[in-house]
């Protein structure tokens, strides 16, 4: 396999696909042998792993219609450096930017043009995508919401440690903030004494000293259930 911005020509193409559809896909590889050469084809990824040493291959044509989930390209994108390219039949955006998501360098339709295998297969092997711009822009906000969601939240953290019990009476507190602790207390089934025992372990665990700093840790986190009863 060409190593990482040196390609050489043809790419080294290794197909998996079930056997029917792998047959067509080489017939279709042979139109280009200047520009692409396949050496290979298994009926799925998991057949793909053990073959990868020896196979070589620059770019992999996966056909996620033969498997069961677009995220099996996760465990042969982290155990490759051969540019990962998905064929399907599906039009569902959320199918192909998962592709992409789980690393593949492009979504080929089984509907396009059979010439646009061909180009995207060349296309990837010179390190590009093969993807338009609103997939690119959905793509990139989704890991950005990704790498948001990854960030260490100490407040989320502390929540966590919370009872299912101090949760309802986060969320009683959050919903009405202005209540008296007597209604508070009403509303909840128990004593006024009982409340403040609670609101103490909770106030300890969360990290805040009053209603109102509550209050706002709750709505922060979306914890308000709708008008107070």
């Amino acid at each position: 396999m060409a190593a990482e911005g040196k390609e050489t020509w043809p790419a080294r193409v290794m197909l998996v696909a079930l056997p029917l559809t792998a047959w067509g896909l080489e017939r279709l590889l042979l139109a280009d042998l200047e520009q692409v050469l396949c050496i290979g084809a298994v009926p799925s990824v998991a057949a793909a792993l053990p073959a990868l040493d020896r196979l070589q291959p620059d770019v992999i044509v996966v056909d996620l219609d033969g498997e069961d989930d677009p995220d099996v390209l996760v465990s042969l994108h982290a155990h490759t450096a051969a540019r990962l390219l998905a064929l399907t039949s599906s039009r569902r955006e959320a199918v192909h930017d998962a592709a992409v998501l789980a690393g593949a360098r492009g979504v080929v339709l089984k509907a396009d043009d059979p010439d646009s295998l061909l180009k995207a297969i060349a296309k990837v092997h010179r390190g590009e995508l093969w993807i338009d711009r609103q997939a690119t822009g959905r793509i990139f906000m989704e890991l950005a919401r990704q790498k948001h969601a990854a960030v260490k939240n100490p407040e989320r953290d502390r929540l966590e440690l919370l009872t299912p019990r101090e949760m309802q009476m986060v969320v009683a507190i959050a919903t009405d903030a202005a209540a008296p602790g007597k209604v508070l207390a009403q509303r909840l089934h128990i004593s006024e004494n009982t409340l403040r025992n609670h609101l103490t372990s909770i106030y300890s665990k969360l990290g805040v000293s009053n209603r109102m700093e509550l209050y706002a840790l709750a709505h922060r986190h979306g914890m308000v259930s709708g008008q107070p009863a």
